[in-house]
């Protein structure tokens, strides 16, 4: 028999044990306590150590055995997720009990066995075990491809204690909730009185299609709000300024907005410092295709096949790379190559909807895409999508609907109401078109680039059709103040002065237009009849 300073230090020896990573000299010293003891503590310690050794059928056999399984949610907790290694799904959630989750994430037990879900545990420094038991179901549903009884758990855990960062994660990225959604969820969590900074954090993560002014403040607040958590330690707010998941937040935001510029470089001084962040990756990577830098890309490509051939990221890029490049029957055997390695994986099943639509094969683009929509109904881009294709095989109606839905998901996507703009013009809704145009610009994150030049010569376009012929000419301009070499501004303006009988100014912008494009016909007929209305107007005043 064992005395009890002798079993306490050989405690000690399991946990030191555990703390260098030396798995079966832990399960060794932790059977021989739990073989002297048969204390439960003991027990659980051995089962842990079983667990981290890999050795999950053991593990599982041992607290299974223990007739202290049914009482402790620690042990059924630990059951389960030696099962969850095992991909034992159906099992993993009998042994986690009975209980049922609301469309709000509150968790409602069955049985009495389940009514422990209820307690609350550990000191506040801990997280909640039911948060734990909530996303361990969320992860069975989800293996189980019941995603919309997984998107409850995972509401249920980060409701249950919001320090459950990975139920958060997986709602956001993986597109379970509609941006509303995820407002709403972030305004429901009891956040701890030192844990206004996460709550801050958390908003940082979920705001990302909001005006600059607001995302930026949250920005501000997230710093104020994390050197005032340390008082003691002012390099705290300092350090979370700088922080990687932070700068990847921001980074995202720049790629929603379309500064594409400023996130490439974003994130290539990021993973400078630490290149294997993944989520910043992926951010890099849909930035660099839409900057065209395709040697980046194969660069980036290379490292993620040879460090992570396991990843469905590393095929994506390989695929992004083809893409790129035009190559879209390799982009698309890549991208479905990703899709196989994880069927989650949003930005695979989009990029093979792309590669499809590049070369106009719209059947095969739309299950794409609707494969998409229906894996992940917090993402509007596959409704999106879908309405370009339909708007590209000028089926107006229904290009509609989808960018309907699509703004139902996200409200605050210029992109969205620039594609209803678009639908609505080409439909000759003219004034509806205008307001779609002029919400676009008002929901434009940042002050206007480049990017949203198009979007001012189709406003000015539609006022033209409304006979509102000097808005008209303001859009055109300011058009012309984002990009100097544009063929429709220059014609449109020339076009508008024209229908004032402004001939000189006309003249003056045909010439501009043909300067850019010398064969354009609509500009060289048109610079004719200009010339003629001049003379007659010359003969006249004579």
């Amino acid at each position: 028999m064992m005395r009890e300073e002798e079993v306490e230090r050989i405690r000690g020896v399991v946990r030191d044990c555990v703390s260098k990573h030396l798995y079966s000299s832990a399960i060794f010293f932790a059977d021989k306590v739990a073989a002297a003891t048969g204390d439960p503590a003991d027990i659980y310690m051995q089962a842990q150590a079983l667990f981290l050794g890999r050795q999950y059928h053991r593990a599982h056999h041992l607290l299974n055995s223990s007739p202290v399984l049914l009482q402790d949610l620690r042990f059924r907790y630990l059951a389960a997720k030696c099962l969850e290694e095992l991909k034992d799904w159906h099992r993993c959630l009998m042994m986690l009990g009975d209980a049922k989750v609301d469309e709000h994430g509150n968790v409602h037990a069955q049985t009495d066995n389940s009514a422990m879900y209820l307690d609350k545990d550990g000191e506040n420094h801990e997280i909640n075990i039911t948060a734990a038991i909530c996303f361990l179901r969320g992860k069975a549903y989800e293996a189980l491809e019941n995603r919309a009884q997984a998107r409850l758990w995972y509401k249920a855990a980060v409701k249950a204690d919001p320090l459950c960062y990975e139920a958060l994660e997986c709602l956001v990225d993986n597109y379970m909730l509609t941006c509303e959604e995820e407002s709403r969820l972030l305004s429901s969590l009891q956040f701890g009185k030192d844990d206004r900074w996460l709550s801050t954090f958390y908003s940082c993560l979920i705001k990302k299609h909001d005006k600059e002014q607001v995302v930026e403040e949250k920005f501000r607040e997230l710093e104020r709000e994390t050197s005032a958590s340390a008082p003691s330690d002012s390099s705290f707010g300092r350090t979370l300024r700088n922080n990687a998941d932070l700068l990847a937040c921001k980074a995202e935001y720049y790629h929603q907005c379309g500064e594409y510029h400023k996130c490439f470089e974003l994130t290539s001084a990021l993973l400078e410092r630490d290149p294997f962040h993944s989520k910043c990756t992926l951010v890099y990577l849909a930035a660099a295709v839409e900057l065209g830098r395709s040697n980046d890309i194969y660069m980036m490509a290379c490292n993620l096949v040879k460090d992570y051939p396991q990843k469905a990221l590393s095929w994506f890029a390989v695929g992004c790379y083809y893409y790129c490049i035009k190559k879209y029957d390799q982009a698309r055997r890549y991208f479905c190559k990703s899709t196989s390695v994880d069927g989650t994986f949003a930005p695979a099943w989009i990029g093979t909807g792309n590669a499809y639509a590049a070369q106009e094969e719209s059947d095969q683009a739309m299950s794409a895409f609707r494969t998409a929509a229906r894996l992940f109904p917090g993402c509007h881009l596959p409704a999106l999508y879908m309405g370009m294709e339909y708007m590209r095989t000028h089926n107006f109606k229904l290009a509609e609907q989808f960018f309907l839905q699509a703004k139902a998901v996200c409200p605050s996507d210029p992109f969205v109401y620039n594609e209803l703009g678009v639908v609505a013009y080409h439909m000759k809704e003219y004034q509806k078109a205008v307001l779609w145009f002029e919400m676009t610009l008002d929901h434009v994150a940042s002050s206007l680039s480049e990017l949203w030049e198009p979007t001012l010569v189709n406003l000015a376009h539609a006022q033209r059709k409304l006979k509102r012929y000097h808005k008209a000419i303001s859009y055109y301009e300011k058009a012309l103040t984002l990009s100097t070499r544009n063929l429709s501004a220059f014609a449109g303006l020339a076009y508008t002065y024209h229908l004032q009988d402004n001939f000189d100014a006309a003249i003056t912008y045909y010439h501009k237009a043909l300067w850019l494009k010398p064969d354009d016909q609509f500009c060289t007929e048109m610079l004719t009849f200009a010339l003629e209305d001049e003379c007659r107007g010359t003969n006249r005043r004579k």
